[in-house]
């Protein structure tokens, strides 16, 4: 109480308007009414394990598990808002150590759904993480360079996250992201959209209303290539005399802040394959490690493995490298592949980035 005395007051912060508020309460069918009890989701983790040990040249198990969880969000306002409504959240994951006489080597697979009736099966999941694992057995090294760098589905959502910080409202009021004078500009290759879409049935991002109450747009933050939205709650729209967007994320403990929803590098017209036969040497990136990445400028630093991209294929596995770039340069090379992974809130197909700089032996 003492401390909330002395503390400035913040002109940008307060309520939405009433007239601002959601009317039309939509139903996104995100609740699963048969989520599987604690036997069945036991079952399924150790059925994932099981078949990944399975899997010729696997040692070990990292750890399997499986999950159900179930809550209720609901919000009121003291100028006339009330709404609430129910999600629901199943997945099944596991992490398999393979060996050879060089050493060990690591991955995982999982699956993730709204309703469990969608997830994959847990034979598939350990079947996948373990060929995963056998398949990076053996790494080798490789010299220092700039390549093209192709980034697997499952990471390049990295990219679009690393997007959506820099457009969110809060540092872009400040002055703190490298995007925050590029509205309406050119950031990214003419082929590149990107939407975001809170609204969308049974998706882990969607939500009938944001964090203060409003109905969230459907935005087409990027079409070709050419940005077009900042995400927005009420004080970040204040602060840079716009409208919310209706991105107010919000947890128990903090002011509501902005945040994308279900956010998407929508797919290209060329399959993965089709984008490693541009290449003659380059890299393939499986594994992305650390967290280099300066908002303020777009300078991007992080280890990597994956494999090496020999004549448009994949040659051998290779670890202990390190990518550095700018995320501008990157936005602006980069090429999508055909094929979304959407088992997130963050989907994006298999990327090309051009002229990365690997760092190796």
């Amino acid at each position: 109480m003492q401390l909330a005395k002395v503390a400035p007051e913040d002109e940008y912060s307060g309520l939405a308007d009433a007239s601002q508020h959601a009317r039309a309460i939509p139903d996104l069918d995100l609740a699963d009414n048969a989520l599987p009890d604690t036997a069945k989701l036991r079952g399924m983790a150790m059925t994932a394990e099981a078949v990944a040990l399975a899997v010729k040249g696997v040692s070990k198990s990292d750890g399997a598990s499986a999950s159900a969880s179930e809550r209720h969000v609901t919000l009121v306002t003291s100028n006339g808002f009330a709404a609430s409504y129910r999600r629901t959240s199943s997945s099944v994951s596991v992490s398999a150590i393979a060996q050879s006489s060089q050493g060990m080597e690591r991955d995982y697979d999982y699956s993730a759904a709204i309703h469990s009736a969608e997830l994959e099966s847990a034979e598939k999941v350990g079947r996948t993480a373990g060929e995963r694992a056998v398949r990076r057995l053996d790494p080798r090294k490789v010299k220092s360079q700039a390549v093209p760098v192709v980034f697997e589905n499952r990471i390049a959502a990295s990219l679009a996250n690393h997007f959506a910080s820099a457009i969110s409202g809060a540092p872009v009021a400040r002055g703190t992201s490298f995007l925050a004078k590029d509205m309406g500009k050119q950031v990214f290759s003419r082929q590149v959209t990107i939407t975001d879409n809170p609204s969308l049935p049974r998706r882990p991002g969607s939500r009938p209303f944001d964090g203060e109450g409003l109905q969230g747009e459907v935005l087409e933050l990027v079409k070709d290539g050419v940005l077009q939205h900042w995400l927005l709650d009420l004080r970040s729209a204040r602060q840079l005399g716009l409208a919310s967007n209706g991105r107010a994320s919000r947890g128990l403990a903090s002011p509501p802040s902005p945040g994308a929803s279900n956010l998407v590098i929508q797919p290209g017209t060329i399959t993965p394959g089709e984008l490693l036969k541009s290449i003659n040497h380059g890299l393939y990136v499986t594994e992305m490690l650390g967290m280099g990445v300066n908002q303020v400028t777009g300078e991007y630093s992080r280890g990597a493995s994956g494999f090496w991209i020999e004549n448009g294929e994949l040659a051998y596995p290779v670890s202990e490298i390190t990518l550095a770039g700018n995320l501008r340069d990157m936005f602006l090379s980069l090429a999508a592949a055909n094929d979304p992974d959407r088992r997130g809130a963050t989907s994006s197909p298999t990327l090309l980035v051009q002229g990365l700089i690997l760092a190796g032996r």
